[in-house]
């Protein structure tokens, strides 16, 4: 299938299936001679065992051990001395694996991505070795981090989620990880990493037929592998609010967090809601920092996000208290500023803004070749919806001020969330 998009945007692409069932998304653009080799594969955080969580973000490490035509520890060095770079990341909902060669090397990223999915090279001194790697990363960005908990969500999603594997935090707990066998990785490889549950996507300076022509040849043999099956629990609603408290060795000034469970990323009120967030918390002109931080000086920071994931999402607010200013102060004026959104309809000033800033984000983020990639791959896998890389703007010009009153009532009632709070570890006297 060919789409082209609106004159604004402009990013044409063509999309199809291979005979394995491995999705293909192809973009041309021959303005630089740059290509992004991707390939998201639909697994993340939420498809592993209870018992073995942070498998989704292990194999993400995993999977650059080696193949059986790339020697370990060479993917790397293959990748830089033909003038590359490369990386890879995981969600609760996928993992994303990607390339960006100069485009004369646009086979090679294709070869290297088909060595991964085919012929991975899964032995124990991989494992014993990744194992290492990820218990470091969990040191660094967690165990020894400030606010490490927060930020990954460690210290919220078991609250907000009681059903849901979306309780489980993304990098998982390391004894799962040391309980494992390498039998078990095995299998998660051979459930997950199968063309029919990944989207192959090249962006960038290329020749379709020639490109065609080599994922045909290096993607098209890869066997087709069970279909996943999925059928998680659904969260009750949450009618009356949660009360929690954390504790966190690395910090000294304590934290409120205020967390809602909220609809799928697919949702239009999904869309509503990352429009408050932007007008609550977005810069120093927004209206929590500019009451919170500027005017009372009640706080250090203070930021709203809404975290959209596949199945439900979260909206979080932050805020850290500038001296011995109480956490109950920040809630009040939190929730000022909320009833504000709920009762009123924003300025038409305020309102052009946010649209203004909204399209300039949906640009930005569609700025490189990588960027493209990302998004063509994450509206195909997760939207289901490949030409939102064109059309998901027009969602947000859709949205009136009267739907943002109605989506702050319908979702960031006080009955409806966690109330937590982040304070610095007592220590033992």
């Amino acid at each position: 299938m060919l789409y082209w998009s609106s004159p604004a945007q402009q990013i044409e692409f063509e999309e199809y299936d291979l005979a394995n069932g491995m999705h293909v998304i192809l973009h041309q653009d021959n303005t630089a001679p740059v290509v992004t080799t991707s390939v998201m594969y639909h697994v993340g955080a939420k498809d592993e065992n209870p018992e073995r969580t942070g498998f989704a973000h292990f194999f993400e490490h995993l999977l650059f051990e080696g193949t059986e035509n790339i020697e370990r520890g060479e993917w790397f060095n293959i990748v830089s001395a033909n003038g590359g770079s490369n990386n890879a990341n995981t969600t609760a909902d996928r993992t994303y694996y990607y390339e960006v060669f100069p485009s004369n090397n646009v086979e090679l990223g294709l070869w290297m991505e088909s060595e991964r999915l085919l012929q991975p090279v899964i032995n124990q001194i991989g494992v014993d070795t990744q194992n290492e790697v990820v218990k470091e990363e969990k040191r660094q960005r967690i165990d020894n981090s400030p606010y490490g908990a927060l930020s990954y969500g460690i210290a919220v999603q078991p609250h907000l989620f009681k059903k849901h594997p979306y309780q489980f935090s993304v990098i998982g707990s390391m004894e799962h990880l040391d309980a494992a066998t390498l039998e078990e990785f095995k299998a998660f490889n051979d459930k997950y990493y199968v063309p029919n549950n990944a989207v192959l996507v090249v962006a960038g300076d290329i020749d379709v037929p020639e490109v065609k022509k080599m994922i045909n040849d290096y993607f098209g043999p890869i066997p087709k592998g069970e279909p996943v099956e999925r059928d998680f629990a659904k969260e009750d609603p949450i009618t009356e609010q949660i009360t929690a408290t954390e504790y966190d060795s690395n910090i000294q000034i304590p934290a409120l967090a205020l967390c809602y469970r909220t609809p799928a990323m697919t949702e239009r009120d999904s869309y509503v809601l990352n429009m408050i967030a932007t007008y609550l918390s977005d810069g120093k002109t927004s209206k929590l920092y500019k009451t919170m931080v500027d005017e009372n000086k009640s706080a250090l920071q203070v930021f709203a996000f809404n975290r959209t994931m596949e199945d439900y999402s979260m909206y979080n607010i932050f805020a850290l208290p500038l001296g011995e200013i109480p956490l109950e102060q920040l809630e009040k004026e939190i929730d000022a500023e909320i009833t504000k959104v709920q009762t009123d309809l924003i300025s038409e000033s305020d309102f052009q803004k946010l649209q203004n800033k909204m399209e300039n984000d949906f640009v930005s983020s569609n700025s490189s070749m990588s960027g493209i990639a990302s998004s063509l791959a994450t509206y195909y896998m997760l939207y289901d919806d490949t030409n939102l890389i064109n059309s998901e703007i027009e969602i947000y010009r859709g949205i009136s001020r009267e739907d943002i009153k109605e989506v702050a009532n319908k979702y960031l009632q006080k009955s409806q969330r966690l109330r937590l709070e982040y304070l610095p570890q007592p220590t033992n006297n």
